[in-house]
């Protein structure tokens, strides 16, 4: 076949692998056990590094699920650069000679059938330009992921007539308005006007979304070593160091998360100062939802440069926390946010809406307004605190 395997393209800092990694590849792998199943067949999970002197990262990699890792060594590769790292990959996808290392009957091998990326601030870029090169499509922040067959009829891709899509790569991701499904296919046009194949099928993929496999020491594998060659002007631009910088707002540390949505809309700098105020009395972190970070609501600059930034922003467009205890607070509950905050032990709904989704994720659901309960909530803190403190 010209389109077999999966490519896991990996990122790592100092040869350990970034979490999101680990998660693409368990999912690779439970997808390509199925399909192998299904279909009769014995396709790849293939893991593609980048790097200098991280070849034992390779090793880790097999026993995370992957049956082959092409490992691409060079110092220009240290640190990550994406127009180098784009035509690396780019060659990597699209060599013959590296997939008979691993796939002996892959003779007629052109590109992978699928391909992964993670959706952060490398992956996104990287995957785009990466299926540029290629010469095909990408569905970016997928949560979702079905191999499976399709009938498909539509008037550009198949000229009208019904035409059936085997072993298709249904990606799925919330919508823009974050309480519908999008499912986006990445089809050949069989339309013999236009007759034209699309692959890899490709996306990029939500960190936190999927668990990695259990690691499997045992597990065997194919290491294949490539030599990268490069364009000097790709290199004139040079990576000298490099800093860590980290986000502004620690939600790891705390055990609980107070999170705001726009249910602050009928008085949002007193709910955001409530809000504030609760988290304080809680030990929490303050989160918004994603339209919180767009800044819809006039307020304070003090309280807009605090709060009201992407850092806090819980669900698939920032972080996914998993606190003891989540307050979520005038938020109705869109997929993109409980995407984040769903594995919270406990999970306290303030909302006036009884038909609110966020209804149906969480432990307790106090009907009212923010701008009511917080008040009262905090006086009955404030009430107990002295009890509290007196028992240790």
């Amino acid at each position: 076949m010209k389109y077999e395997h999966l490519y896991v393209v990996i990122e790592h800092d100092a040869g350990k692998p970034v979490p999101v990694s680990l998660e693409m590849l368990g999912e690779a792998r439970r997808l390509m056990d199925g399909y192998n199943k299904k279909y009769n067949t014995d396709e790849k999970v293939v893991a593609v590094v980048l790097g200098s002197n991280a070849r034992k990262l390779c090793d880790e990699l097999i026993s995370y699920g992957a049956d082959a890792v092409i490992y691409a060594e060079s110092p220009e590769l240290e640190y990550t650069r994406n127009i180098v790292d784009t035509k690396v990959i780019s060659r990597i996808a699209a060599d013959r000679n590296l997939v008979l290392k691993f796939s002996p009957k892959s003779t007629d091998f052109a590109k992978p059938r699928y391909m992964f990326f993670a959706a952060d601030n490398i992956g996104r870029q990287l995957s785009s330009t990466v299926m540029a090169e290629l010469d095909s499509g990408l569905a970016s922040d997928i949560n979702k992921l079905v191999i499976s067959d399709l009938k498909i009829v539509h008037q550009h891709k198949t000229k009208g007539k019904e035409e059936t899509y085997e072993r298709t790569l249904e990606m799925y991701r919330p919508d823009f308005s974050g309480f519908l499904w999008t499912t986006i296919l990445c089809l050949d046009n069989r339309n013999p006007d236009i007759a034209r194949e699309y692959y890899p099928q490709a996306c990029s993929i939500i960190p936190g979304v999927f668990a990695p496999i259990e690691r499997d020491q045992s597990r065997k594998g194919v290491i294949v070593d490539y030599s990268p060659s490069f364009d000097q002007r790709d290199l004139q631009v040079k990576v000298i160091g490099r800093k860590i910088v980290k986000s502004k707002v620690d939600f790891d540390s705390k055990k609980a998360v107070v999170s705001i949505g726009r249910g602050i809309k009928d008085a949002p700098e007193q709910n955001i100062r409530l809000a504030a105020e609760l988290a304080k009395e809680i030990d929490a972190e303050v989160g918004v939802s994603l339209p919180i970070s767009k800044k819809p609501y006039a307020v304070s600059e003090s309280a807009s440069s605090t709060y009201m930034i992407p850092d806090r922003v819980v669900g698939t467009s920032g972080r996914k926390v998993i606190p003891l205890l989540y307050v979520a607070a005038g938020i109705s509950g869109a997929m993109h946010h409980l995407a984040g905050m769903k594995e919270s032990e406990f999970v306290i709904a303030i909302n006036p809406d009884e038909e609110a989704p966020i209804k149906g994720e969480c432990d307790m659901f106090i009907k009212g307004r923010m701008e009511d309960v917080i008040p009262a909530l905090l006086e009955e803190l404030r009430a107990l605190r002295p009890k509290v403190e007196a028992r240790r």
